[in-house]
């Protein structure tokens, strides 16, 4: 008979625990820790006397297609080990829910700063700067990764991008659907006919922001990226509006900086952000973002916060607060609504 779930944990901690010992050599009393905060793959620390690890899995119960693919966060991961961009290393990929009930993987515990909010509260004015120009300048090197070269092929499928992700998120949006939201529809409509011309392809994040880079623990530079959920081949400029959605949202809409004083706090302008992005890639178009990129961030920054909203109405949300984070599906296509008048 397995053991009860312990305290928010959600499966027999005891299985998992012989199960990394046997796999990974674990020594020692395992200490099992839910990271909070996120509304992604619920993600754990797990520390042994001589292994620090993260275990990040595919969440209970009934998801969205192709959401919570922790497979493919697992590959990506792998294929950029030897390329610059900061990851963490990975150890094992995991497919039978016989252990904790789902799909996971285990990776390295990484140290660093990771700041919740884009005002990056705690840091100095001086650092913020500094900070926001290395994760412009580690997207920048995540877009110029030869994806054929590490072994990506098929993670994705080259071309066409903002036309199928259009289609890929208005279906997931309807299969999330509860209740009509007039800006997000006008949206769905909206894109489709607005695609830029221009076609690239490089690996891309998917969901590239403050929230989800660790900061090194007295330095401002990236030492890892991480949340690789949504990521994928595509177009790099979805990346890149995405990124910059912080300028854009205040800090009430999922901690952003509209609104804020950005220069007392050492805040670089969007602009600036921007312009410091393409100094550093070496390869692509050098298209500049606009307002196609910035809607379709927004009307797909919606869509998955329309989805944690469902999954907090069917209880199997992976955040304590989902029901108020699916809130800004509205607040989002607001901001998209507004921007193509």
């Amino acid at each position: 008979m397995s053991r009860p779930p312990i305290d928010g944990i959600g499966f027999d901690s005891e299985r998992l625990d012989g199960f990394l010992r046997e796999r990974l050599g674990a020594a020692g009393r395992m200490h099992l820790e839910r990271i909070a905060g996120g509304q992604s793959n619920p993600t754990f620390f797990v520390e042994y006397d001589n292994r620090r690890l993260v275990l990040r899995k595919k969440p209970a119960g009934d998801t969205l297609p192709s959401a919570h693919a922790v497979d493919r966060e697992y590959r990506v991961l792998a294929a950029l080990a030897e390329t610059g961009v900061p990851v963490p290393a990975v150890l094992l990929f995991h497919a039978d829910p016989e252990v904790i009930g789902t799909p996971f993987y285990v990776m390295e515990r990484v140290e660093g700063r990771v700041f919740h909010t884009a005002s990056m509260e705690g840091a100095r004015p001086a650092e913020r700067g500094p900070m926001y120009f290395a994760a412009a300048e580690t997207l920048a090197r995540l877009h110029d990764v030869d994806w054929q070269a590490v072994g990506l092929e098929g993670f994705g499928r080259p071309g066409n991008y903002f036309a199928r992700q259009i289609a890929r998120w208005t279906r997931q949006w309807e299969a999330a659907r509860f209740r009509d939201i007039p800006d997000l529809a006008r949206l769905a409509d909206w894109l489709p006919q607005h695609v830029p011309p221009d076609d690239e392809t490089t690996i891309v994040h998917g969901d590239y922001r403050i929230g989800n880079l660790m900061f090194h623990p007295t330095e401002p530079r990236v030492v890892a990226v991480l949340d690789w959920e949504l990521s994928t081949l595509g177009h790099p400029l979805a990346d890149l509006a995405f990124s910059a959605l912080a300028w854009r949202s205040t800090p009430e809409e999922y901690g952003g900086i509209a609104g804020l004083d950005r220069q007392a706090l050492g805040i670089p302008d969007e602009a600036d952000y921007l312009a410091q992005y393409h100094r550093h890639r070496r390869t692509g178009s050098g298209r500049p973002v606009d307002v196609f990129h910035m809607v379709f961030a927004m009307f797909r920054f919606a869509v998955i916060f329309e989805g944690i909203a469902a999954r907090a109405r069917a209880g199997t949300a992976a955040g304590r607060d989902a029901a108020d984070v699916g809130e800004l599906s509205l607040a989002f296509a607001r901001h998209g609504a507004a921007l193509i008048g």
